[in-house]
């Protein structure tokens, strides 16, 4: 598991390109029969993604937790990208389809991920929070999810949204998570920028086809930087930093919360002429 530890505004401002990326970005989520672990000191958050292709992947019990299994102390919410999967807890296996959503409650012991075809193998994505209560296991399809339709046309940023683990729905001691996805002629996201400093957040980016890229903005308002971003790509935003991003062509994103608390609409704004 990769440790990645916070930095400052101030820091960040110097970084060039490639220091931006190494300290936000996370590349090569999804490989055949593996799976990447992303552990971040901004509220101790763990990115991860899984492609079981042969075989049934476990979630390992990493030495840096000091724990008896992975969700002793933690949460995790899972959301599948690719082809038809199972996500087994505990004896119990959760079939998943694309963008349906798995909630893995603290204590949850045994944890495995497989695919229904190695031909067309499951894209787990998940993010996982230190966790101090038990809140029961549960699956969520698209449709339970209340879908919202926001944005227009007209300002390119005519989207979905669909929340999953939030205060109205699966429930979860710190971890809120959701997807958008935009519709064709939309490439703008989390448009009016803004900044939430009580909690930190990650993007995941899907269904970028391969010739197209999206660039994530971040920084501070008046000191902004860009990641520039391809397929089944993350990237951590800190508590003090704007995200939003605009691509070349349509595209959709996992976005997963963690900190002081679970209000989705707890925002500053960061009107877009103000922005340096």
């Amino acid at each position: 598991m990769e440790i990645r530890f916070q930095n400052s505004p101030k820091e960040t401002a110097t970084m060039n390109t490639q220091e931006i990326r190494e300290n936000f970005l996370v590349s090569g989520l999804m490989q055949d029969d593996s799976m990447k672990l992303v552990y971040s000191h901004y509220d101790r958050v763990i990115i991860g993604g899984v492609k079981p292709v042969m075989k049934s992947i476990p979630l390992p019990n990493e030495e840096e937790l000091k724990a008896e299994y992975f969700l002793e102390r933690r949460e995790i919410g899972i959301i599948n990208l690719g082809g038809e999967g199972t996500v087994k807890a505990d004896g119990e296996t959760y079939n998943i389809q694309k963008l349906e959503c798995v909630y893995l409650g603290k204590g949850t012991q045994e944890v495995s991920f497989a695919s229904a075809a190695k031909n067309n193998p499951a894209l787990f994505f998940f993010l996982s929070t230190p966790a101090h209560h038990t809140y029961p296991n549960r699956k969520m399809t698209k449709e339970e999810a209340s879908p919202v339709n926001l944005g227009d046309i007209s300002t390119s940023n005519k989207r979905t949204i669909y929340k999953y683990i939030h205060l109205d729905g699966i429930k979860s001691c710190q971890l809120v998570m959701g997807l958008t996805v935009l519709e064709p002629g939309s490439v703008w996201n989390s448009v009016p920028p803004h900044t939430h400093t009580r909690r930190m957040e990650v993007y995941a980016y899907f269904d970028v086809a391969p010739e197209h890229r999206v660039m994530h903005f971040m920084g501070q308002p008046q000191e902004t930087r860009h990641i520039i971003m391809q397929n089944l790509e993350a990237v951590i935003s800190p508590p003090w930093s704007m995200h939003f991003g605009c691509g070349t062509s349509n595209y959709g994103f996992i976005w997963g919360m963690a900190g002081e608390n679970q209000v989705f609409s707890d925002m500053d704004p960061a009107p877009i002429n103000t922005l340096l």
